[in-house]
């Protein structure tokens, strides 16, 4: 019998999950997937290592399973097919953990009411992140479960990195930036030794561009800055978030528009970035293969974010070493890839267009001063690890 994690980053109408099971010192991946349409088509996939699907099912249109309906129905598909291994205990994604939550810890009551009140913070993510910690305290209250946070890996940040200009006693209540997409840089973090440890104790800049999209200055493996701030609304265009914004507009859209908090929000949120300007699509695939000039504007709009931002982080490090591209855009998008590195070209960026094409790890030709690295994320990876660490901590 092995110990198994399972590893759960629920959203507001999918639950994806992975199950890893203890090997010695490793951790290895069985078996990933996901329900999807918890609320209007419910539907079930688990795939094992080698991407093969094992277990489907679907409930029809019209149904409804929620977050409750598809951990029971992913739990009974572990006992199913890994009855002989130990659950050992469930790993989540937990987006914000606030100015208190600095490393990951196991969740009782107390503490989920404590990270509800982050809720305002990360509207999209923090409430669907935390239901199904609520689900299992309450149906299986002896599994142990943890809760590992975006906000965790940028907490050492220099202070003056977190401040904003409010008055200063805003900053002691947790008025602060505290950057997200934590998991996926501290796996990049972990990886980076192995491919150019030059970069990996020096000055490295990681782009994790996805749907969601964020880039992080890492010095010698640690956070020092980071493009999103107090929500993940800031730093760069997204799929369907602003990225930075004049605070003066939204005053201006509530006096001048009439607009209320909650009509501000969905703005912000859910009608703007790729899919606002481009009137297209959020989806980064469909702009590259569309003929739209607003499609175009989009991605223009999208690289050149990321060229001001790349600026500013090499300027906080005081050079720079690497670029890291992961993520969904930065895995698989090599158009925006050779985009940004054509634009980082005075920073002495060169990028070696067939291995780009290719999606080769190595990006960088012979005559670029600074390393190029396409890297895989692995969130869920970094997920197990902790809960693994923390259990065993007792």
């Amino acid at each position: 019998m092995s110990d198994a994690i399972v590893v759960i980053n629920a959203g507001s109408s999918s639950l994806k999950f992975s199950l890893f099971v203890e090997r010695g010192a490793d951790l290895e991946l069985r078996l990933r997937g996901q329900v999807e349409g918890l609320f209007t088509a419910p539907r079930f996939v688990a795939k094992d290592e080698a991407g093969h699907v094992v277990a489907e099912k679907s409930w029809g249109d019209g149904a409804t399973l929620g977050h409750e309906g598809a951990l029971e129905h992913l739990l009974g598909v572990l006992r199913e097919r890994h009855g002989t291994d130990r659950l050992a205990g469930v790993g989540h994604r937990v987006v914000h953990g606030g100015p208190d939550y600095d490393r990951p810890l196991r969740v009782d009551p107390k503490t989920l009411d404590a990270l509800r009140a982050f809720e305002p913070l990360a509207p999209l993510h923090q409430p669907h992140n935390l239901a199904p910690i609520g689900t299992l305290l309450e149906r299986h209250p002896a599994l142990p479960q943890v809760a590992c946070f975006d906000t965790s890996f940028h907490r050492g940040n220099p202070e003056l990195a977190q401040m904003f200009a409010l008055p200063y006693e805003m900053f002691e209540q947790g008025i602060r930036r505290y950057g997200f997409h934590g998991l996926s840089y501290e796996y990049i973090a972990s990886v980076l030794p192995s491919l150019d440890p030059v970069a990996a104790a020096g000055r490295t800049i990681v782009l994790h561009l996805g749907n969601g999209a964020s880039m992080c200055a890492l010095h010698g493996g640690r956070s020092v800055a980071s493009t999103m701030g107090f929500t993940a609304l800031d730093g760069l265009m997204m799929g369907t978030r602003t990225g930075s914004l004049d605070p003066g507009v939204v005053l201006y859209l509530m006096s001048a528009r009439g607009m209320d908090a909650a009509a501000v929000e969905k703005l912000l949120y859910n009608q703007s970035g790729l899919l606002g300007v481009s009137g297209v699509s959020s989806d980064m695939r469909a702009l590259l293969a569309s003929d739209a000039p607003r499609a175009r504007l989009a991605i223009d709009l999208y690289v050149y974010r990321i060229r001001r931002e790349l600026g500013a982080l090499a300027a906080a490090l005081g050079g720079l070493d690497a670029i890291v591209f992961t993520a969904g855009i930065g895995e698989n998008a090599a158009a925006i890839r050779a985009a940004v590195i054509r634009d980082a070209h005075w920073l002495g960026a060169s990028i070696d267009a067939a291995a780009n094409d290719a999606g080769a790890t190595r990006l960088h030709d012979a005559a670029s001063r600074v390393k190029l690295w396409r890297v895989p994320t692995n969130e869920e990876l970094m997920i197990a690890r902790h809960t693994r660490d923390v259990l065993a901590r007792g």
